[in-house]
């Protein structure tokens, strides 16, 4: 059996690792990588290698997303709501049992038929185009309105299913992208309209307002948290997987409303990241190839880079060339990336697919690659809402050009996946080795927005830790965040190794 995730970091503990190299091969790690070349065309075996396979954190994760379409069902079920079968949605109301193809979503439970039809209406199982659904770019986005009607009600049962989730795919940290507080963040913008497009007028107006927004929002969270940390049984014997992953969030802005909601949404969530250190940066939202999202996307960066400035601490991530010539005209397709890195500042870049149809997309690389600008990578859903897969995928692109890149699972309760079948569909995408796979991995906490020093300095471990057993060293563990991660990270590789090199299953 493969090993569980390692417990919580704890100082005691040595470092794994015996000289000063990141990549320092023991023979366990010899052994798996040689395993691991053995595996690669044995489907099967290869698919328990990689749950096991530790993969440090999960970048680009969106809560709401995240949870399967059964999920919702039975909460709607358990809220007394009402399903439409007729339009594949849960409604927000009791049934009106004069409405045809209107039933109770508890239900359900007995008539599989309708089951497997509102199933297949909130996610991405089993999807076939069909006249009336022919695309599943929008089959994919049209899901978050069909199960809106739950989500408020049980934010901290979806936040207990992700970090389980999380667990069950070896991930010690995860970033999550929320919007707590955005409905009245949006009603603020609406009664604060965008005058001349004066961001610094539009930021002023909202002084007054920002504190109750940041307020609301933490609250919001709390109560996300503490009914999560109830449901998971934490700090109590009985405790999940889940309570040993490390979450933090992202504060996730709609990109598709009106220029004074988004101003609002970004400015409250700039204050809230700056403020409250579970936050640790903001996002972007909505199908890209949107109307109102190409159209303002200039004012959009404009925007980011206007809050960026006032509060420098925080850290972006942005959803930028999740796009591709048939969704917008070539000349959309051009500057979104380059304007995310050099106008936005953005720390991360999500999916970045339209990378080939950028302007110059050789130097945009290059710059990328020498400011550190990771790409989350997306394999499964840009295949499903894309249809861009394999070969076609610039993962490799990326990793040709040494720009760091990490995998990630995007919304992978809409995408019927996980983090696992993202490490799967990595290896159809580009040639990668089991050392490759570690990279990727540590990439993962490496380009996280945790706090704290990093572990490595390039290929090594940072000179304070030379000597891992020192008190020099185990007080800059103490102080960093992030370089605990990355040796609970660096524990749960060696032990991963040091089972599947005298696993029967795999020789």
């Amino acid at each position: 059996m493969l090993p569980r995730i390692l417990p919580a970091f704890a100082l005691a503990v040595p470092l794994v690792f015996s000289s000063a190299s990141a990549h320092a091969e023991t023979a366990d790690t010899q052994a798996t990588s040689r395993i691991f070349d053995h595996l690669r065309n044995d489907p099967a075996r290869l698919t328990v290698f990689l749950r096991g396979f530790p993969k440090g954190g999960d970048l680009h994760n969106h809560l709401a997303g995240a949870i399967p379409a059964e999920s919702f069902l039975d909460w709607a079920g358990q809220d007394g709501l009402c399903v439409s079968l007729a339009q594949g949605r849960i409604l927000p109301t009791k049934c009106r049992l004069a409405t045809p193809g209107d039933m109770p979503a508890s239900q359900l439970r007995t008539r599989q038929d309708a089951r497997e039809l509102m199933i297949d209406s909130l996610s991405m199982h089993d999807f076939v185009p069909t006249p009336a659904d022919r695309s599943g770019h929008d089959h994919f986005f049209s899901t978050f309105g069909r199960f809106a009607p739950v989500l408020s009600a049980h934010q901290g049962a979806m936040l207990a299913q992700a970090r389980d989730q999380a667990a069950a795919d070896h991930v010690v940290y995860l970033e999550l992208m929320i919007s707590p507080a955005l409905g009245s963040m949006v009603k603020a913008g609406d009664q604060h309209p965008l005058h001349d497009l004066d961001l610094d007028a539009a930021h002023e107006a909202l002084h007054d307002e920002r504190p109750r927004l940041v307020a609301e929002a933490r609250h919001e969270t709390d109560e996300m948290e503490h009914q999560a940390r109830d449901i998971l049984q934490c700090d109590t014997p009985a405790a999940h997987p889940g309570c040993a992953v490390t979450v933090r969030y992202l504060f996730q802005a709609i990109r598709t409303m009106t220029p004074p909601e988004v101003f609002a949404q970004l400015d409250a969530g700039y204050a809230l990241a700056h403020e409250d250190p579970r936050f640790v940066g903001l996002n972007f939202v909505a199908p890209e190839d949107d109307a109102v999202a190409m159209a303002d996307y200039a004012l959009h960066m404009q925007m980011f880079a206007k809050l960026g400035a006032l509060y420098p601490d925080v850290r972006l991530s942005l959803h930028a060339g999740e796009l591709t010539p048939a969704l917008v005209p070539v000349t959309g397709l051009q500057s979104h990336i380059r304007d995310a890195v050099e106008i936005a500042g953005a720390d991360r870049i999500g999916h970045g697919v339209d990378i080939t149809w950028e302007k110059d997309a050789v130097r945009l690389l290059g710059e990328m690659a020498q400011r550190r600008v990771a790409v989350e990578i997306n394999l499964t859903s840009n295949d499903q809402i894309l249809g861009v897969s394999g070969a076609a995928h610039p993962m490799g692109l990326y990793r040709r050009a040494h720009v760091p890149v990490v995998l990630s699972t995007d919304d992978e309760g809409v995408s019927r996946s996980n983090l696992t079948e993202a490490y799967v569909r990595a290896l159809s995408t580009a040639p990668l080795t089991y050392a490759d796979l570690k990279t990727i991995s540590r990439n993962s906490l490496t380009y996280a927005f945790i706090p704290g020093t990093s572990l490595w300095d390039g290929d090594h471990v940072i000179t304070l830790c030379k000597a891992p057993q020192s008190f020099a060293c185990a007080d800059f563990l103490k102080k960093s965040p992030k370089a605990r991660l990355q040796l609970q990270l660096e524990q749960n590789f060696a032990a991963f190794e040091n089972t599947v090199s005298h696993e029967p299953l795999f020789l």
